[in-house]
């Protein structure tokens, strides 16, 4: 078995600040506990929610010197001695590390706990996972446990060319609902390639318009990943029960017509990964690495930095560019 070394390359924070307050350096690798899992990682992916707690802006418990990240894929390198269900040499995936205490991904090596890690199907690159793993639990949270879609149902995702966005589509789309969809013109053919039945320019003046005509009957749920929340022109557009998910949008503080709401039996679903239990976690690692093994869940991978450029990742993933995930290889 290859020895495991006492140091290892990682990219950190001191205290909460810009992207520019990041360094890469040599860290201990860290310890294990007896469910833990020590995993030598291959990838990360950027996300929105990386920036957010290196910041400040979302307030979690972040032990310093403080590992920024979520999420990696890599392979077992030692398991802690009460772990039955990994082996050295498994390939594996994480995504709910860099908050609440736990350290981050952004390393040569992590520590897992085994409840929060999963295997990586033998069939699937580990590169082709990576762009995917938040963002697609983060669709199955909302689809799934908050909105439960059904087939049949009418979404409407808008964003739908990012990465919440694709994987909404991607799951929605899997799970026998029909979407519609909004997202920029250069994005239409990628979203419609996710499974959008119809694709309509954000930019489009007619847009709420061509919503309606999409789905005369209304829209069951809505799934709005820009953060504008515009409800005063939304909730108009809703069939009666429906769903609005409310992720997006940390400092946004739109008006609510509250008595279009209720009168329509809708409801708004607030929710952050985050927060998500182990139970809903692994509920949506299950979808994941099926969709993944089936090839009906992916993403664009529109820049690979190495960990030594991670806070050049986290100032791209601020500005929104480019188009397509960010990932970073250790």
């Amino acid at each position: 078995m290859t020895s495991i070394p006492i140091t290892m390359q990682a990219a950190f924070i001191r205290e909460p600040g810009p992207a520019e307050s990041i360094e890469v350096g040599a860290l201990p690798v860290p310890e294990l506990g007896p469910t833990d899992v020590l995993v030598k990682n291959i990838a990360f992916a950027v996300n929105h929610v990386d920036t957010f707690v290196r910041s400040g802006a979302y307030k979690t418990h972040t032990p310093f010197p403080f590992v920024v990240g979520r999420d990696l894929v890599g392979t077992v390198a030692a398991i802690g001695t009460g772990v039955t269900n990994f082996q050295p040499g498994d390939s594996v995936w994480c995504n709910s590390l860099g908050h609440d205490g736990r350290q981050g991904s952004f390393a040569e090596y992590a520590v897992v706990s085994s409840e929060r890690l999963y295997k990586l199907p033998e069939t699937v690159n580990p590169l082709d996972a990576v762009g995917v793993l938040h963002t697609a639990a983060t669709a199955h949270i909302g689809l799934f446990r908050e909105a439960k879609i059904k087939p049949g149902d009418t979404i409407f995702v808008a964003g739908a060319a990012g990465g919440v966005g694709s994987a909404v589509v991607q799951m929605a789309s899997a799970a026998g609902a029909r979407v519609i969809a909004s997202a920029s013109a250069r994005d239409v053919q990628w979203t419609l390639s996710c499974g959008a039945d119809e694709v309509i320019d954000y930019r489009d003046p007619q847009l709420w318009t061509r919503i309606v005509d999409a789905a005369p009957d209304g829209v069951d749920i809505w799934w709005d990943n820009s953060g504008n929340h515009d409800f005063e022109a939304l909730i108009p557009l809703l069939s009666r029960g429906a769903r609005v998910l409310v992720m997006a949008g940390l400092g946004a503080q739109p008006a609510l017509p509250v008595g279009g709401l209720y009168t329509r039996d809708a409801s708004l679903h607030g929710f952050a990964i985050s927060n998500a239990t182990t139970s809903d976690l692994a509920a949506a690692a299950n979808m994941i690495n099926h969709l993944l093994q089936s090839k009906r869940l992916g993403s664009r991978v529109g820049i690979t930095l190495p960990l030594s450029e991670t806070a050049q990742a986290h100032l791209k993933m601020e500005d929104h560019a480019p188009p397509g995930r960010i990932v970073v290889i250790p």
